[in-house]
Protein backbone atom coordinates (compact mmCIF):
# COMPACT_ATOMS: atom_id res chain seq x y z
CA UNK A 1 0.00 0.00 0.00
CA UNK A 2 0.88 3.61 -0.66
CA UNK A 3 2.22 5.39 2.25
CA UNK A 4 0.44 8.69 0.50
CA UNK A 5 -3.31 9.59 1.05
CA UNK A 6 -5.78 7.46 -0.85
CA UNK A 7 -2.90 5.24 -2.91
CA UNK A 8 -1.87 8.06 -4.85
CA UNK A 9 2.12 8.05 -5.28
CA UNK A 10 3.54 11.55 -6.35
CA UNK A 11 3.13 11.90 -9.78
CA UNK A 12 5.78 12.14 -12.62
CA UNK A 13 6.30 14.89 -15.05
CA UNK A 14 3.57 13.89 -17.94
CA UNK A 15 4.94 13.19 -21.29
CA UNK A 16 3.88 15.24 -24.33
CA UNK A 17 2.50 12.63 -26.80
CA UNK A 18 4.62 9.53 -25.04
CA UNK A 19 7.48 11.09 -24.27
CA UNK A 20 9.03 9.93 -21.19
CA UNK A 21 8.91 11.61 -18.19
CA UNK A 22 11.12 11.63 -14.86
CA UNK A 23 9.73 11.12 -11.30
CA UNK A 24 9.70 13.67 -8.79
CA UNK A 25 10.02 11.51 -6.36
CA UNK A 26 12.09 8.45 -6.89
CA UNK A 27 10.61 6.29 -3.95
CA UNK A 28 7.05 7.53 -4.79
CA UNK A 29 4.83 6.31 -7.56
CA UNK A 30 6.13 2.61 -7.25
CA UNK A 31 4.89 -0.70 -8.03
CA UNK A 32 2.54 0.83 -4.83
CA UNK A 33 0.85 3.66 -6.74
CA UNK A 34 -0.18 1.41 -9.91
CA UNK A 35 2.56 0.49 -11.72
CA UNK A 36 2.77 -2.62 -13.54
CA UNK A 37 3.57 -4.81 -10.90
CA UNK A 38 1.92 -7.07 -9.21
CA UNK A 39 -0.19 -8.74 -11.90
CA UNK A 40 -3.74 -7.12 -11.17
CA UNK A 41 -3.85 -3.28 -10.41
CA UNK A 42 -6.44 -3.06 -8.89
CA UNK A 43 -5.77 -6.00 -5.67
CA UNK A 44 -8.73 -8.49 -4.52
CA UNK A 45 -11.89 -5.63 -4.71
CA UNK A 46 -12.56 -5.03 -8.63
CA UNK A 47 -14.58 -2.00 -7.22
CA UNK A 48 -11.48 -0.22 -5.95
CA UNK A 49 -12.79 0.40 -2.39
CA UNK A 50 -9.50 -1.64 -0.82
CA UNK A 51 -6.19 -0.30 0.13
CA UNK A 52 -7.60 2.71 2.21
CA UNK A 53 -4.68 4.85 4.11
CA UNK A 54 -4.12 4.01 7.60
CA UNK A 55 -6.41 1.04 7.67
CA UNK A 56 -2.77 -1.80 8.17
CA UNK A 57 -0.16 -2.02 6.91
CA UNK A 58 2.12 0.85 6.03
CA UNK A 59 4.11 3.01 8.26
CA UNK A 60 2.56 3.20 11.63
CA UNK A 61 -0.49 1.12 10.91
CA UNK A 62 -3.39 0.79 12.85
CA UNK A 63 -1.73 2.18 15.93
CA UNK A 64 -1.16 5.58 14.17
CA UNK A 65 -2.91 5.82 10.49
CA UNK A 66 -1.97 9.74 10.41
CA UNK A 67 1.67 8.57 10.35
CA UNK A 68 0.71 6.58 7.77
CA UNK A 69 -0.86 8.77 5.51
CA UNK A 70 1.80 11.71 5.94
CA UNK A 71 4.69 10.70 8.20
CA UNK A 72 7.02 10.65 5.61
CA UNK A 73 6.22 13.36 3.67
CA UNK A 74 8.10 16.38 3.25
CA UNK A 75 6.38 19.79 3.43
CA UNK A 76 6.23 19.61 -0.68
CA UNK A 77 5.21 16.24 -0.38
CA UNK A 78 2.55 17.03 2.21
CA UNK A 79 1.13 19.96 0.35
CA UNK A 80 0.67 18.03 -3.46
CA UNK A 81 -1.00 15.03 -1.09
CA UNK A 82 -3.81 17.57 -0.03
CA UNK A 83 -3.64 19.29 -3.34
CA UNK A 84 -5.11 15.58 -4.38
CA UNK A 85 -7.52 14.97 -1.29
CA UNK A 86 -9.42 18.63 -2.35
CA UNK A 87 -9.92 17.48 -5.75
CA UNK A 88 -11.48 14.19 -4.50
CA UNK A 89 -13.38 16.18 -1.85
CA UNK A 90 -14.51 18.56 -4.55
CA UNK A 91 -15.87 16.46 -7.41
CA UNK A 92 -19.48 17.06 -8.20
CA UNK A 93 -19.72 15.23 -11.61
CA UNK A 94 -20.81 11.37 -12.49
CA UNK A 95 -20.06 8.12 -10.90
CA UNK A 96 -16.61 7.96 -12.01
CA UNK A 97 -13.78 11.07 -11.44
CA UNK A 98 -12.37 10.98 -15.05
CA UNK A 99 -10.30 13.50 -15.11
CA UNK A 100 -8.79 11.48 -12.06
CA UNK A 101 -8.62 8.52 -14.16
CA UNK A 102 -7.01 10.26 -16.77
CA UNK A 103 -4.43 12.19 -14.93
CA UNK A 104 -3.66 8.37 -13.16
CA UNK A 105 -3.40 7.01 -16.46
CA UNK A 106 -1.10 9.04 -17.83
CA UNK A 107 1.09 8.52 -14.53
CA UNK A 108 1.08 5.10 -14.97
CA UNK A 109 1.94 5.28 -18.68
CA UNK A 110 5.18 7.57 -17.80
CA UNK A 111 6.12 5.13 -14.63
CA UNK A 112 6.76 2.27 -17.74
CA UNK A 113 6.14 -1.03 -17.37
CA UNK A 114 7.65 -3.97 -15.38
CA UNK A 115 9.99 -4.78 -18.21
CA UNK A 116 11.73 -1.33 -17.57
CA UNK A 117 9.87 -0.32 -21.29
CA UNK A 118 8.86 3.48 -20.99
CA UNK A 119 6.47 5.16 -23.38
CA UNK A 120 7.78 6.87 -26.25
CA UNK A 121 6.93 9.33 -28.97
CA UNK A 122 6.44 8.04 -32.27
CA UNK A 123 8.37 8.73 -34.56
CA UNK A 124 7.89 9.54 -38.15
CA UNK A 125 9.29 6.09 -39.81
CA UNK A 126 6.93 4.11 -37.32
CA UNK A 127 4.41 6.18 -38.30
CA UNK A 128 5.29 4.98 -41.86
CA UNK A 129 5.28 1.28 -41.14
CA UNK A 130 2.14 1.14 -39.72
CA UNK A 131 0.33 3.38 -42.61
CA UNK A 132 1.74 0.60 -45.42
CA UNK A 133 1.12 -2.60 -42.96
CA UNK A 134 -2.56 -0.96 -42.53
CA UNK A 135 -2.50 -0.51 -46.68
CA UNK A 136 -1.55 -3.68 -47.20
CA UNK A 137 -3.53 -5.44 -45.10
CA UNK A 138 -6.53 -3.64 -46.19
CA UNK A 139 -5.48 -4.92 -49.96
CA UNK A 140 -5.56 -8.34 -48.49
CA UNK A 141 -8.78 -8.63 -47.23
CA UNK A 142 -10.49 -7.51 -49.81
CA UNK A 143 -10.01 -10.70 -51.28
CA UNK A 144 -11.00 -12.57 -48.34
CA UNK A 145 -14.14 -10.80 -47.17
CA UNK A 146 -16.74 -8.86 -48.90
CA UNK A 147 -17.18 -5.97 -46.48
CA UNK A 148 -14.99 -3.25 -47.66
CA UNK A 149 -12.39 -1.04 -45.58
CA UNK A 150 -13.46 0.42 -42.54
CA UNK A 151 -10.18 2.49 -41.70
CA UNK A 152 -10.43 5.88 -43.09
CA UNK A 153 -6.82 6.48 -41.77
CA UNK A 154 -3.63 4.26 -40.15
CA UNK A 155 -2.15 5.48 -37.08
CA UNK A 156 0.34 5.13 -34.80
CA UNK A 157 0.13 5.78 -31.09
CA UNK A 158 2.09 6.21 -28.39
CA UNK A 159 0.66 4.39 -25.23
CA UNK A 160 -0.14 7.65 -24.00
CA UNK A 161 -2.25 8.49 -26.96
CA UNK A 162 -4.21 4.96 -26.54
CA UNK A 163 -4.94 6.03 -23.48
CA UNK A 164 -6.80 9.54 -24.75
CA UNK A 165 -8.26 8.07 -27.67
CA UNK A 166 -10.24 5.32 -25.94
CA UNK A 167 -11.64 7.14 -22.48
CA UNK A 168 -14.80 8.03 -24.18
CA UNK A 169 -15.36 4.15 -24.76
CA UNK A 170 -14.37 3.11 -21.32
CA UNK A 171 -16.36 5.92 -19.91
CA UNK A 172 -19.27 4.48 -21.99
CA UNK A 173 -18.75 0.77 -20.35
CA UNK A 174 -17.90 1.36 -16.68
CA UNK A 175 -19.87 4.15 -16.29
CA UNK A 176 -23.10 2.25 -15.31
CA UNK A 177 -21.66 -0.03 -13.60
CA UNK A 178 -19.75 1.91 -10.92
CA UNK A 179 -23.32 4.13 -10.90
CA UNK A 180 -25.15 1.03 -9.94
CA UNK A 181 -22.63 0.37 -7.20
CA UNK A 182 -22.45 4.11 -5.71
CA UNK A 183 -26.06 4.03 -5.76
CA UNK A 184 -25.92 0.53 -3.72
CA UNK A 185 -23.73 2.78 -1.09
CA UNK A 186 -25.88 5.61 -0.47
CA UNK A 187 -28.94 3.04 -0.17
CA UNK A 188 -27.26 1.34 2.77
CA UNK A 189 -28.42 4.28 5.19
CA UNK A 190 -31.85 4.25 6.53
CA UNK A 191 -34.21 6.70 4.60
CA UNK A 192 -34.42 9.08 7.42
CA UNK A 193 -30.99 9.06 8.18
CA UNK A 194 -29.93 9.81 4.33
CA UNK A 195 -32.21 13.46 5.23
CA UNK A 196 -30.07 14.50 7.79
CA UNK A 197 -26.59 13.52 6.49
CA UNK A 198 -26.75 14.47 2.90
CA UNK A 199 -23.82 16.70 3.06
CA UNK A 200 -21.85 13.64 4.38
CA UNK A 201 -23.04 11.62 1.42
CA UNK A 202 -22.72 13.75 -1.38
CA UNK A 203 -19.70 14.07 0.57
CA UNK A 204 -18.87 9.72 0.06
CA UNK A 205 -20.33 9.90 -3.47
CA UNK A 206 -17.32 12.31 -4.18
CA UNK A 207 -14.93 10.23 -2.67
CA UNK A 208 -16.25 7.22 -4.22
CA UNK A 209 -16.06 9.06 -7.39
CA UNK A 210 -12.36 9.62 -7.08
CA UNK A 211 -12.06 6.16 -5.82
CA UNK A 212 -13.43 5.11 -8.79
CA UNK A 213 -11.35 7.20 -11.06
CA UNK A 214 -8.37 6.16 -9.46
CA UNK A 215 -8.26 2.84 -9.74
CA UNK A 216 -10.10 2.68 -13.30
CA UNK A 217 -7.02 5.14 -14.13
CA UNK A 218 -4.23 2.52 -13.14
CA UNK A 219 -6.31 -0.38 -14.96
CA UNK A 220 -6.41 1.96 -18.05
CA UNK A 221 -2.59 2.82 -17.41
CA UNK A 222 -1.47 -0.50 -17.17
CA UNK A 223 -3.50 -2.01 -20.02
CA UNK A 224 -1.96 1.08 -22.29
CA UNK A 225 0.98 -1.54 -21.59
CA UNK A 226 -0.14 -4.46 -22.99
CA UNK A 227 -2.33 -3.22 -25.94
CA UNK A 228 -1.29 -3.57 -29.49
CA UNK A 229 -4.13 -1.68 -31.33
CA UNK A 230 -7.60 -0.32 -30.27
CA UNK A 231 -9.91 -4.02 -30.32
CA UNK A 232 -7.62 -6.18 -28.30
CA UNK A 233 -10.85 -6.56 -26.21
CA UNK A 234 -13.59 -7.24 -29.35
CA UNK A 235 -14.88 -3.53 -28.80
CA UNK A 236 -14.08 -0.74 -30.61
CA UNK A 237 -12.24 1.29 -28.20
CA UNK A 238 -11.08 3.80 -30.76
CA UNK A 239 -12.44 6.70 -32.42
CA UNK A 240 -14.25 4.89 -35.34
CA UNK A 241 -13.01 4.56 -39.19
CA UNK A 242 -8.88 4.96 -37.12
CA UNK A 243 -7.13 1.67 -37.60
CA UNK A 244 -4.65 1.68 -34.92
CA UNK A 245 -1.27 0.31 -34.24
CA UNK A 246 1.10 1.01 -31.03
CA UNK A 247 4.94 0.21 -32.33
CA UNK A 248 5.95 0.12 -28.77
CA UNK A 249 4.05 -2.70 -27.67
CA UNK A 250 4.17 -4.56 -31.29
CA UNK A 251 7.06 -5.03 -30.74
CA UNK A 252 7.64 -6.30 -27.40
CA UNK A 253 4.71 -9.09 -28.45
CA UNK A 254 6.93 -9.97 -31.21
CA UNK A 255 10.19 -9.89 -28.86
CA UNK A 256 9.77 -13.83 -28.27
CA UNK A 257 8.43 -15.40 -30.81
CA UNK A 258 11.06 -15.70 -32.96
CA UNK A 259 9.10 -13.73 -35.98
CA UNK A 260 10.28 -11.30 -38.30
CA UNK A 261 9.15 -7.85 -36.92
CA UNK A 262 7.24 -7.13 -40.32
CA UNK A 263 5.32 -10.06 -40.35
CA UNK A 264 4.21 -9.56 -36.81
CA UNK A 265 3.11 -6.03 -37.36
CA UNK A 266 1.39 -6.86 -40.68
CA UNK A 267 -0.67 -9.70 -39.26
CA UNK A 268 -1.64 -7.66 -36.42
CA UNK A 269 -2.72 -5.02 -39.16
CA UNK A 270 -4.99 -7.54 -40.35
CA UNK A 271 -6.38 -8.07 -37.54
CA UNK A 272 -7.07 -4.56 -36.80
CA UNK A 273 -8.73 -3.73 -40.22
CA UNK A 274 -11.05 -6.46 -39.90
CA UNK A 275 -12.30 -5.21 -36.88
CA UNK A 276 -12.95 -1.86 -38.66
CA UNK A 277 -14.65 -3.60 -41.37
CA UNK A 278 -17.06 -5.01 -39.33
CA UNK A 279 -17.64 -2.70 -36.91
CA UNK A 280 -18.00 -0.16 -39.78
CA UNK A 281 -20.32 -1.77 -41.89
CA UNK A 282 -22.00 -3.68 -39.38
CA UNK A 283 -23.68 -0.41 -37.98
CA UNK A 284 -25.90 -2.18 -35.04
CA UNK A 285 -22.96 -4.57 -33.74
CA UNK A 286 -21.39 -1.95 -31.47
CA UNK A 287 -24.82 -0.85 -29.60
CA UNK A 288 -25.31 -4.49 -29.87
CA UNK A 289 -22.10 -5.04 -27.62
CA UNK A 290 -21.88 -2.14 -25.20
CA UNK A 291 -25.77 -2.59 -24.58
CA UNK A 292 -25.19 -5.88 -23.43
CA UNK A 293 -22.41 -4.87 -20.54
CA UNK A 294 -25.60 -2.18 -19.64
CA UNK A 295 -27.36 -5.14 -19.33
CA UNK A 296 -25.16 -6.87 -17.12
CA UNK A 297 -24.82 -3.54 -14.84
CA UNK A 298 -28.52 -3.26 -14.76
CA UNK A 299 -28.64 -6.76 -13.14
CA UNK A 300 -25.68 -5.94 -10.81
CA UNK A 301 -27.13 -6.40 -7.16
CA UNK A 302 -24.91 -5.61 -4.24
CA UNK A 303 -24.99 -7.04 -0.49
CA UNK A 304 -25.85 -4.04 1.76
CA UNK A 305 -26.69 -6.80 4.00
CA UNK A 306 -22.73 -7.22 4.81
CA UNK A 307 -22.09 -3.18 4.56
CA UNK A 308 -24.87 -2.65 7.02
CA UNK A 309 -23.20 -5.01 9.28
CA UNK A 310 -19.76 -4.15 8.95
CA UNK A 311 -20.74 -0.32 10.09
CA UNK A 312 -22.62 -1.46 13.03
CA UNK A 313 -19.37 -3.44 14.32
CA UNK A 314 -17.00 -0.78 12.97
CA UNK A 315 -14.78 -0.63 16.08
CA UNK A 316 -13.24 3.51 15.76
CA UNK A 317 -9.74 2.15 17.53
CA UNK A 318 -9.12 -0.24 14.70
CA UNK A 319 -9.97 1.24 11.80
CA UNK A 320 -8.18 -1.72 9.73
CA UNK A 321 -11.48 -3.43 10.50
CA UNK A 322 -13.10 -1.12 8.05
CA UNK A 323 -10.29 -2.10 5.36
CA UNK A 324 -10.84 -5.97 6.19
CA UNK A 325 -14.49 -5.22 5.49
CA UNK A 326 -14.19 -3.59 2.30
CA UNK A 327 -12.02 -6.42 1.15
CA UNK A 328 -14.51 -8.69 2.49
CA UNK A 329 -16.58 -9.21 -1.06
CA UNK A 330 -19.59 -6.71 -0.12
CA UNK A 331 -19.55 -5.14 -3.38
CA UNK A 332 -19.07 -8.00 -5.41
CA UNK A 333 -21.95 -8.37 -7.91
CA UNK A 334 -24.22 -11.21 -7.06
CA UNK A 335 -25.33 -13.61 -9.78
CA UNK A 336 -28.73 -12.77 -11.53
CA UNK A 337 -30.90 -14.25 -14.08
CA UNK A 338 -30.61 -10.50 -16.09
CA UNK A 339 -26.95 -10.82 -15.37
CA UNK A 340 -26.70 -14.33 -16.73
CA UNK A 341 -28.67 -13.87 -20.08
CA UNK A 342 -26.87 -10.70 -20.47
CA UNK A 343 -22.95 -12.56 -20.01
CA UNK A 344 -24.46 -15.37 -22.11
CA UNK A 345 -25.74 -12.65 -25.44
CA UNK A 346 -22.35 -10.71 -24.79
CA UNK A 347 -19.95 -13.84 -24.84
CA UNK A 348 -21.78 -15.54 -27.62
CA UNK A 349 -21.78 -11.65 -29.58
CA UNK A 350 -18.16 -11.80 -28.65
CA UNK A 351 -17.12 -15.27 -29.56
CA UNK A 352 -18.71 -14.65 -33.12
CA UNK A 353 -16.85 -11.26 -34.15
CA UNK A 354 -13.51 -12.60 -33.05
CA UNK A 355 -14.17 -15.87 -35.13
CA UNK A 356 -15.17 -13.94 -38.05
CA UNK A 357 -11.83 -12.27 -37.38
CA UNK A 358 -10.11 -15.18 -36.85
CA UNK A 359 -11.30 -16.90 -39.76
CA UNK A 360 -11.09 -13.98 -42.11
CA UNK A 361 -7.45 -12.87 -41.53
CA UNK A 362 -6.23 -16.58 -41.69
CA UNK A 363 -7.91 -16.87 -45.13
CA UNK A 364 -5.73 -13.81 -45.90
CA UNK A 365 -2.64 -14.35 -44.72
CA UNK A 366 -2.26 -18.07 -44.80
CA UNK A 367 -0.75 -18.01 -48.35
CA UNK A 368 1.30 -14.69 -47.85
CA UNK A 369 2.67 -15.18 -44.40
CA UNK A 370 4.84 -18.24 -43.45
CA UNK A 371 4.09 -17.35 -39.91
CA UNK A 372 0.54 -16.82 -40.31
CA UNK A 373 -0.04 -20.02 -38.28
CA UNK A 374 2.15 -19.55 -35.15
CA UNK A 375 0.70 -16.19 -35.28
CA UNK A 376 -2.48 -16.98 -35.38
CA UNK A 377 -2.41 -19.50 -32.51
CA UNK A 378 -0.55 -17.00 -30.55
CA UNK A 379 -3.40 -14.75 -30.73
CA UNK A 380 -5.87 -17.48 -30.15
CA UNK A 381 -4.58 -18.57 -27.18
CA UNK A 382 -4.14 -15.04 -25.92
CA UNK A 383 -7.92 -13.99 -26.17
CA UNK A 384 -9.67 -17.46 -25.16
CA UNK A 385 -7.12 -18.43 -21.97
CA UNK A 386 -7.98 -14.21 -20.93
CA UNK A 387 -5.01 -11.98 -22.27
CA UNK A 388 -3.88 -9.31 -20.02
CA UNK A 389 -6.47 -7.08 -21.61
CA UNK A 390 -9.19 -9.26 -20.83
CA UNK A 391 -8.41 -9.56 -17.24
CA UNK A 392 -8.01 -6.00 -16.56
CA UNK A 393 -11.20 -5.53 -17.77
CA UNK A 394 -12.66 -8.41 -15.89
CA UNK A 395 -11.38 -6.20 -12.79
CA UNK A 396 -12.60 -2.97 -14.05
CA UNK A 397 -16.45 -4.08 -14.62
CA UNK A 398 -16.65 -7.74 -12.36
CA UNK A 399 -16.88 -8.79 -16.03
CA UNK A 400 -15.15 -11.22 -18.24
CA UNK A 401 -14.98 -10.05 -21.77
CA UNK A 402 -13.36 -13.72 -23.01
CA UNK A 403 -14.67 -15.09 -26.20
CA UNK A 404 -14.94 -18.78 -24.41
CA UNK A 405 -15.63 -20.36 -27.99
CA UNK A 406 -13.42 -18.62 -30.12
CA UNK A 407 -12.43 -22.04 -31.90
CA UNK A 408 -16.15 -23.08 -32.31
CA UNK A 409 -17.22 -19.70 -34.01
CA UNK A 410 -14.00 -19.64 -36.20
CA UNK A 411 -14.53 -23.55 -37.34
CA UNK A 412 -18.09 -22.23 -38.13
CA UNK A 413 -17.10 -18.89 -40.09
CA UNK A 414 -14.95 -21.11 -42.32
CA UNK A 415 -17.42 -23.90 -43.11
CA UNK A 416 -20.07 -21.03 -44.01
CA UNK A 417 -17.21 -19.38 -46.42
CA UNK A 418 -16.79 -23.18 -47.58
CA UNK A 419 -20.70 -23.59 -48.08
CA UNK A 420 -21.92 -20.60 -48.78
CA UNK A 421 -18.88 -18.48 -50.46
CA UNK A 422 -17.70 -15.43 -48.66
CA UNK A 423 -20.87 -13.14 -50.01
CA UNK A 424 -23.00 -15.91 -48.14
CA UNK A 425 -20.91 -15.64 -44.77
CA UNK A 426 -21.00 -11.96 -44.33
CA UNK A 427 -24.21 -11.52 -45.45
CA UNK A 428 -25.43 -13.25 -41.93
CA UNK A 429 -24.03 -9.58 -40.39
CA UNK A 430 -26.85 -7.74 -42.08
CA UNK A 431 -29.35 -8.37 -38.98
CA UNK A 432 -28.55 -9.51 -35.42
CA UNK A 433 -31.43 -11.99 -35.75
CA UNK A 434 -29.48 -14.07 -38.80
CA UNK A 435 -26.46 -14.59 -37.22
CA UNK A 436 -25.70 -18.40 -35.28
CA UNK A 437 -26.84 -18.64 -31.38
CA UNK A 438 -25.04 -20.28 -28.63
CA UNK A 439 -26.78 -23.48 -29.95
CA UNK A 440 -25.84 -23.28 -33.43
CA UNK A 441 -21.59 -23.36 -31.92
CA UNK A 442 -22.53 -26.62 -30.89
CA UNK A 443 -23.75 -28.09 -34.27
CA UNK A 444 -22.50 -25.89 -36.87
CA UNK A 445 -23.23 -28.54 -39.25
CA UNK A 446 -26.33 -27.95 -38.43
CA UNK A 447 -26.38 -24.45 -38.98
CA UNK A 448 -24.32 -23.79 -42.01
CA UNK A 449 -26.82 -25.82 -43.94
CA UNK A 450 -30.02 -24.80 -42.55
CA UNK A 451 -32.37 -22.54 -44.94
CA UNK A 452 -32.17 -18.54 -43.71
CA UNK A 453 -34.83 -16.44 -44.25
CA UNK A 454 -33.33 -13.69 -46.47
CA UNK A 455 -34.33 -10.21 -44.81
CA UNK A 456 -33.70 -8.34 -48.36
CA UNK A 457 -36.51 -10.59 -49.54
CA UNK A 458 -38.39 -9.74 -47.04
CA UNK A 459 -38.10 -6.08 -46.69
CA UNK A 460 -39.21 -6.07 -50.71
CA UNK A 461 -42.38 -8.49 -50.35
CA UNK A 462 -43.28 -5.69 -47.33
CA UNK A 463 -42.09 -2.71 -49.59
CA UNK A 464 -44.53 -4.53 -52.27
CA UNK A 465 -47.60 -4.88 -49.87
CA UNK A 466 -47.26 -1.43 -48.94
CA UNK A 467 -47.39 -0.05 -52.95
CA UNK A 468 -50.67 -2.71 -53.06
CA UNK A 469 -52.53 -0.69 -50.11
CA UNK A 470 -51.77 2.73 -51.08
CA UNK A 471 -52.67 1.69 -54.73
CA UNK A 472 -56.52 0.01 -52.88
CA UNK A 473 -56.67 3.85 -51.25
CA UNK A 474 -56.52 5.26 -54.56
CA UNK A 475 -52.99 6.33 -54.68
CA UNK A 476 -52.04 5.39 -58.07
CA UNK A 477 -48.98 8.06 -58.54
CA UNK A 478 -47.84 6.78 -55.57
CA UNK A 479 -47.21 10.26 -54.55
CA UNK A 480 -49.11 9.79 -51.57
CA UNK A 481 -52.03 12.16 -53.12
CA UNK A 482 -54.54 9.92 -54.18
CA UNK A 483 -55.32 12.42 -57.29
CA UNK A 484 -53.08 10.40 -60.13
CA UNK A 485 -52.05 13.53 -61.77
CA UNK A 486 -49.23 14.11 -59.73
CA UNK A 487 -49.88 17.63 -58.58
CA UNK A 488 -52.17 16.88 -55.62
CA UNK A 489 -54.57 20.15 -56.93
CA UNK A 490 -57.85 18.10 -57.81
CA UNK A 491 -60.05 19.30 -54.92
CA UNK A 492 -59.22 23.06 -55.72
Amino acid sequence: MSDTPFGFGLPPEEPEDGDEGKKKDPAGGGQGSGGQGGGNPFGANPFGFGGLPGMGGGQGGADNPFAAMFGSMNPTDLGAAFQQLGQMLSYEGGPVNWDMAKQIARQVVAQGTADGVKDASVGPAEKSAVEEAVRLADLWLDQATSLPSGANVAVAWSRAEWVEATLPAWKELVDPVAERVGNAMGDVLPQEMQAMAGPLIGMMRSMGGAMFGQQIGQAIGALAGEVVGSTDVGLPLGPAGRAALLPLNVASFGKDLGVPSDEVRLYLALREAAHQRLFAHVPWLRAHLFGAVESYARGIKVDTSKLEEAVSQLDPTHPEQLQEALQSGMFQPQDTPEQKAALARLETALALVEGWVDAVVHEAAKTRLTSADALRETLRRRRATGGPAEQTFATLIGLELRPRRLRDASRLWASLTDARGVDGRDGLWEHPDMLPTATDLDDPDGFVHREHLDFSELDKMLGEAAQGDRSEDGDTDGNGNGNGDGNGDSGK
